[in-house]
């Protein structure tokens, strides 16, 4: 019996006891699981952002307006500025700053002892320069007379010699007079047309000697003369007159104020004729041109404007652009700022969102979109246009009528998605 049992295997078949903790850590795995899968499918997706802390705006169909609203600053239409042309000293103030005055209008008084100096010697040069041409000139016009004189007295010798010889010819011929005082009546008449020809060459060249020694003088004269005006005019400048008529602004000197030749003095600007400054974002300076028109709208009244002239130098992401009105300008003050409409293009039907500052911390190539429950916003990719008169032109990316986070991105540019609570 007893190698029956053995030789079934029977007796080698014992309960093995499996031990308590492995079950524990085995259930605990499966709840951990299953909280895992809950915890997934249940977890708030994106950055959590509370819907009262950011702005949520629909992009719908309208028309774009080409128009760009900005702050236009007046400034005078024309303006001249004053500067020193000479160093001096400030003797007189004759306006205030803001005054208006008229074209030639003396405004300051400058003075210069050195200019004053100066402008003595060279009037003391000239004078004498001058007093010695006048003494050149008189000897040349007596020179002048003595020559003519002399001259006179020749040809007169000539003719008298000239009338004997022919009496001596004549008597000559009728036995009256021997050959050789005819022969010696001949020789003084050769002599006396050679002294009177030779009376006319000497003077002729003493005249013309002094006559180019008067015109030397003469130049130099003139050209002391001018120098002496250009030192004239220099020390009148010392004497600042208004060039046009206008306000004066910028006038600071204070008598007895030094000043240096190039220091700015004062500033002309045009009376009741103004231009505006408008200031536009850097994203518009390929769409403005000049002859563009605008629009301002001042005390109940419009006034028409076009583009002058552009200065494409782009400052703190902003750039200029003149603005002349097409009629006369309303009452307006240097300084003052205007809000102006800008029309850069015709307008035509389009999806528009409003232009606010996500734009600037994307540069319009995404946006939070919201999905249909509207509380989770994942980052789109998008295609933005123009933008003016506060809204964007969207080109592609959204619906009609789908909700935008426009708000700026700062706090989350990083987060791929929001959910909003």
């Amino acid at each position: 019996m007893t190698s029956a049992v053995l030789s079934s295997g029977a007796a080698m078949d014992r309960r093995v006891a499996v031990p308590r903790r492995y079950g524990r850590l085995a259930l605990g795995a499966v709840a951990a699981m299953a909280m895992l899968v809950l915890l997934v499918r249940w977890w708030p997706r994106g950055v959590a952002v509370a819907r009262g802390d950011v702005e949520i705006a629909p992009a719908r169909a309208g028309v774009f307006h080409d128009v760009v609203v900005g702050r236009a600053l007046v400034q005078p239409l024309q303006s001249v500025l004053l500067d020193a042309s000479e160093d001096g000293r400030v003797e007189q103030v004759l306006v205030k700053d803001g005054a208006q005055v008229e074209a030639g209008q003396l405004l300051v008084v400058l003075s210069s002892t050195q200019r004053a100096q100066e402008l003595m010697a060279r009037s003391s040069e000239a004078a004498q320069q001058l007093a010695n041409f006048s003494t050149l000139r008189a000897a040349w016009m007596q020179a002048q007379a003595a020559l003519r004189r002399t001259l006179t007295e020749g040809e007169f010798e000539l003719q008298r010699v000239r009338r004997l010889h022919q009496r001596n010819r004549e008597l000559a011929a009728t036995g009256f007079l021997s050959p050789s005082a005819l022969e010696d009546s001949a020789d003084r008449l050769s002599m006396a047309e050679r002294l009177y020809a030779q009376q006319q060459a000497d003077g002729r060249g003493e005249l013309a000697v002094r006559e180019q020694s008067v015109q030397a003088m003469q130049r130099a004269v003139a050209d002391l003369n001018q120098r002496l005006d250009a030192m004239r005019t220099a020390s009148e400048g010392l004497a600042v007159r208004a060039p046009v008529g206008g306000r004066v602004t910028g006038l600071t000197l204070q008598v007895g104020e030094s000043v240096r030749a190039g220091t700015r003095i004062a500033r002309l600007d045009s009376l009741g004729r103004f231009k505006l400054e408008l200031r536009l974002d850097e994203f518009h300076l390929g769409r403005v041109r000049e002859g563009l028109s605008a629009v301002l709208k001042h005390e109940g009244r419009e006034h028409g404007l076009r583009v002058a002239r552009i200065d494409p130098q782009v400052k703190d992401g902003r750039f200029s652009v003149e603005l002349l009105f097409d009629s006369d300008p309303p009452p307006l003050q240097v300084g003052q700022g205007l809000d102006v409409r800008l029309t850069l293009g015709e307008p035509k039907p389009a999806l528009l969102l409003p232009d606010r500052g996500f734009y600037a911390d994307t540069g319009g190539a995404w946006a939070f979109v919201l999905d249909a429950d509207g509380r989770h916003a994942p980052r789109r990719p998008l295609q933005l246009g123009r933008r003016a008169d506060g809204v964007i032109e969207v080109l592609g990316g959204l619906q009609p009528g789908e909700q935008v986070v426009v708000s700026p991105y700062r706090a989350y540019a990083g987060a791929s998605a929001l959910q909003l609570h």
